[in-house]
């Protein structure tokens, strides 16, 4: 019973905070991209600064890549391998991802044996898919055990729609991603590996006598790019995740569908310059700040306050006009016993027809059990909205 009335409110809920968004929407132009797939967010709020089609599926290519990475740093974090450990070049990685594939490349030679730390700025670096095929078979004996891994590895990290049938990303129809879990993906990376990030702006790295420059194209741009990669699909056309600290702001950017590698350039440079001018901090609730009163069922009292558990802050445009909507959404009602800061619900902002954030809102206080006549009282008021 509960169930069901919580999903009608939350539906109801969420009518109401479209509705106000889109007409909000409707009163302002906005800024655009060419990309058919784009989340961008600012990492340090969490804030969605701009996001269209952040949930289709598409080809991952090469944004793969990120998620070889973060299977390896974690193995190193683990202690089950070291920068140290060294891997011999089978040849299939030579064949499928080396010298003879024609595609990005570390040019590993047949048999040779290069150290983990190595293949990882192969991978970082120059986007090699030899350095991928190597560590995938030297950590789990092969590439397909290691995309096993790498597919398990995401849904531990709530990455629900992403899977990987290979460690480079390169053609095969299991190979998936989104653009708002490659966002996530990256966050990880950045949040539970900062140790390993150095090596994605690297300006240069030199194996088998063959120094390649950086295969970040944005490095060179001035933008504040702390990494990440870039990928090309003939499906879904050129992709990219790139991460971005300047001017007070953590920007991080997936997007994919332009048409060239001129298009990708041009378009992010375009939205991350974007974001750093239009965009500023705003304080929207202190920590401890009372949010709203949850409802309570059978307690000595009938509310109790709920708050976050920390500053809520957006980045709004400095020049908005729109309508910020802030909405809580919690199973009603709350059952009794309460305790302080027990996680009741979400809070969510809204600005135009963006969702900024979610927060998760805790209680204030505490609430007793009530009498056996305020319980009865309360059931009768359930079992009215129940039936209505």
């Amino acid at each position: 019973m509960h169930r069901r009335l919580f999903a009608c409110l939350v539906l109801f809920l969420s009518f109401v905070t479209v509705a106000e968004a889109q007409t909000a929407a409707s009163q302002q132009g906005g800024f655009d991209v060419k990309a058919r797939q784009v989340y961008l967010i600012e990492a340090e709020t969490g804030t969605v600064l701009f996001a269209r089609g952040e949930d289709d599926v598409i080809p991952a290519a090469s944004l793969a890549k990120l998620m070889t990475a973060a299977t390896v740093f974690k193995a190193l974090s683990a202690g089950e391998i070291t920068l140290d450990t060294s891997y011999t070049v089978t040849e299939h990685a030579w064949r499928t991802g080396g010298a003879p594939s024609g595609t990005s490349t570390m040019f590993a030679a047949l048999k040779s044996s290069p150290r983990v730390e190595d293949l990882i700025r192969g991978l970082t670096v120059q986007f090699a898919n030899d350095a991928c095929i190597i560590l995938g078979e030297g950590m789990t004996g092969s590439e397909t055990a290691f995309a096993e891994r790498m597919t398990k590895e995401a849904r531990a990290l709530g990455l629900e729609k992403s899977t990987f049938a290979n460690a480079t990303g390169l053609p095969n129809p299991a190979n998936k991603v989104t653009m708002r879990e490659m966002v996530t993906l990256a966050r990880h990376l950045e949040t539970t590996y900062p140790q390993y990030m150095h090596y994605y702006i690297e300006p240069e790295f030199e194996w088998n006598k063959i120094k390649q420059r950086n295969r970040n194209p944005l490095l060179a741009l001035n933008l504040g790019v702390t990494g990440f990669v870039t990928g090309f699909a003939e499906e879904s056309g050129y992709s990219i995740v790139a991460a971005v600290n300047r001017d007070g702001k953590h920007l991080v950017l997936a997007m994919a569908g332009m048409e060239s590698d001129k298009a990708r350039i041009e378009e992010t440079r375009r939205i991350i310059e974007w974001a750093l001018s239009t965009f500023e901090r705003r304080t929207l609730f202190k920590a401890g700040e009372v949010i709203a009163d949850a409802s309570v069922y059978g307690g000595d009292v009938s509310t109790v306050p709920l708050v976050a558990g920390e500053q809520v802050d957006v980045f709004l445009p400095k020049d908005n006009s729109q309508r910020l909507v802030a909405r809580v959404v919690y199973t009603w009602p709350v059952r009794a016993p309460v305790k302080p800061e027990q996680t009741v619900g979400t809070l969510r902002i809204w600005n135009d027809k963006q969702l900024l954030r979610e927060v998760p809102v805790r209680t204030a206080g505490s609430v007793g059990e009530g009498t056996l006549r305020s319980r009865a009282l309360d059931a009768l008021i359930e079992l009215f909205f129940f039936w209505i």
